[in-house]
């Protein structure tokens, strides 16, 4: 029995969820299983997006079938070879013959290696920036290599804005009924999830990802349909901005990750003691027994905090196995700008420091402490004083709030006045021509209830607030945290002189006083007229009776904080200067200023005619 979810009017979500699956490519455990999305778009043409794994082969095609209503399906377009996304390409074209499959020369290839090299004949391939015409959507295909296998593309529907991003954006986990990030509390309960999918399937190629970023930040993104995981329509720029991180390899929170390898649990013992004493110098810790969590954690974990403590015993005249493989995994991920630290135990030869040394300390923007703890079976209470040296060199890199040399000379810090309680409020106007027009403020209060009173600040620069001051009269639309960042832009980066900001939006409708009001993003509509005004410098402050207020929906309003923290796009986070050369034919990045003659690429083999220099 089929089991669909309306995307939008045209877009029909018809994978399927696999809750069955222990290990995600045989090495990632997967205990909320994962979800292999398939997205079928219906227009004068049909296209479907990607198929899915073997696993939930029965499924898929019920939901195609029932998608399609009986139509032909016109194209295939396949985005991704990694099996969890192909291997039901052949039973789909045995059902649907007359389908035309599009997709670029390097996944052609692989289709062909998969499968029947007949397949190869129902191909049309797609270079960077090609289009496909299917009636109201235009489909532009944009390459994406090494995001993460080298024949990876994403697709841009520029009627609906909807960026088809393969791998990218992913988590683990079903949907459990759900398809939109926003239906679920993800920060709770997936971003974990989101953080190890990335890190341990993606996160090797950071250079890769920020030019795959790059290329968004140029595109207008409504929403963004990944191929495991949840659909994202609201809050794009909070986990476009995680991703933005991830990939420089910068860390999210400031604080210490510890993780230890310990047989009879002294060198357990000794990261514990050490975790409480930077506790209580107020550093965070988070502790992981490596032969207990499982590696994929310990790496999304080292992708996140911005310190690490290794501490292994010395096994076999090396590192503790388990410590080993963690480690070897860290430097295959390409985990970078970490600070980092050791300790090591031995009962008669401890070799663990140093050689754990020789794995981490050659990333890339490592700083490795000098202060290594040295363990001898167990910790004796003389060597409490090393634990605490090292306590110190890892505070003495933690950012601190520093105060003023002379806290009595009185300084104005603009930012501080950020940490005033915002909200953010569409307010719109009227002129005497009937010529409708809003802008952004943050400045909206209840003077009193009785009457019912409220104030608003309007700069003077704005075409509104000539408006107010003759009209007399406005409408303030709360707005809600699920509002695009496009409507912030729509109504506060332009002016009301140049342009009709209500000709083309339209989530509008009148309000009791004639005015326009958002009819969605915001969650209360509440009317005024201007009783008093008083003049702030660039801004003036109206007050005025309340004619109408009521509640349009339960969303909570936006903060200025939570605007600039989760809506508002993160400046692009660069991982340094990126000087090297991209191999054309698979994105292997060569850094450096000069690329060696003889230099073969590692994963195609081609040699250096195939490479030209990053942009």
């Amino acid at each position: 029995m089929y089991c669909t979810k309306k995307i939008s009017d045209d877009l029909t979500w018809v994978g399927a969820d696999d809750r069955r699956l222990a290990m995600f490519e045989g090495v990632y455990s997967v205990p909320d299983g994962v979800s292999y999305n398939s997205y079928l778009l219906t227009d004068e043409k049909t296209v479907l997006f990607d198929t899915v794994d073997k696993a939930v082969a029965k499924t898929f095609f019920e939901n195609v079938e029932h998608a399609l209503g009986g139509r032909k399906l016109d194209y295939l377009v396949v985005q991704h070879m990694e099996p969890d996304h192909s291997a039901t390409i052949e039973g789909l074209l045995l059902r649907h013959p007359e389908t035309t499959v599009v997709c670029n020369d390097k996944i052609k290839k692989m289709i062909g290696q998969f499968f029947s090299a007949e397949l190869e004949s129902k191909v049309q391939t797609v270079k960077e920036g090609d289009t496909l015409e299917t009636g109201r959507h235009t489909l532009t295909f944009v390459m994406a290599p090494m995001v993460h296998w080298p024949e990876v593309m994403v697709t841009y529907d520029t009627a609906d804005k909807i960026l088809f991003s393969a791998d990218a954006f992913g988590t683990f986990g079903a949907l459990n009924g759900a398809i939109f990030a926003d239906e679920v509390d993800f920060e709770r309960d997936f971003l974990d999830e989101a953080r190890r999918y990335y890190t341990n399937i993606v996160g090797k190629y950071g250079t890769q990802v920020q030019a795959l970023l790059k290329k968004a930040s140029a595109i207008d993104i409504e929403m963004i349909c990944p191929l495991h995981g949840f659909v994202w329509r609201s809050n794009l720029g909070d986990y476009i901005g995680k991703y933005a991180k991830w990939s420089a390899y910068q860390p999210e929170e400031t604080g210490v990750m510890i993780a230890y390898a310990s047989v009879y649990g002294n060198t357990e013992n000794t990261a514990n003691i050490l975790a409480c004493r930077l506790r209580d110098r107020g550093i965070k810790t988070v502790m992981y027994d490596v032969s207990v969590t499982p590696a994929s954690e310990i790496v999304a974990a080292s992708f996140k905090w911005s310190h690490l403590v290794f501490a292994s015993t010395t096994y076999n005249a090396g590192i503790f196995v388990t410590m080993d493989e963690l480690l070897r995994d860290l430097a295959s991920h390409n985990l970078q700008n970490r600070t980092v630290a050791f300790i090591q135990n031995g009962s008669w030869a401890p070799t663990s420091g140093k050689l754990m040394k020789e794995i981490i300390g050659p990333l890339k923007g490592m700083t490795v402490l000098e202060e290594t703890v040295n363990i001898t079976s167990s910790l004796k209470e003389d060597q409490l004083a090393d634990i605490d040296r090292l306590v110190d060199a890892i505070a003495a890199t933690v950012p601190r709030f520093e105060a003023e040399d002379d806290p009595k000379v009185p300084a104005i810090d603009p930012n501080a006045l950020f940490k005033l309680s915002y909200g953010l409020y569409v307010v719109t106007a009227q002129d005497e021509n009937g010529r409708d027009n809003g802008c952004i403020t943050n400045a909206v209060m209840q003077v009193t209830d009785s009457p019912n009173r409220i104030a608003i600040g309007v700069n003077k620069a704005n075409c509104t607030h000539d408006m107010i001051a003759k009209s007399g009269k406005f409408s303030v639309s709360v707005l809600t945290e699920d509002a695009p960042f496009k409507l912030f832009q729509h109504f506060g980066f332009r002016s009301g002189r140049d342009v009709d900001k209500f000709q083309e939006f339209k989530h509008a409708d009148r309000c009791a006083n004639g005015l326009y009001y958002l009819s969605k993003y915001s969650n209360a509509l509440i009317s005024g007229t201007v009783i008093a005004s008083e003049d702030c410098g660039t801004h003036t402050l109206f007050i005025a009776d309340v004619t109408e207020a009521c509640i349009l929906s339960d969303a909570p309003s936006v903060t200025y904080e939570y605007y600039f923290e989760h809506i508002k796009p993160k400046p692009p986070v660069s991982a340094g200067p990126q000087k090297g050369f991209v191999c054309k034919v698979c994105g292997y990045v060569y850094e450096g200023d000069v690329l060696p003659a003889d230099f073969i690429c590692p994963l195609c083999k081609h040699g250096a005619d195939a490479f030209e220099p990053l942009k």
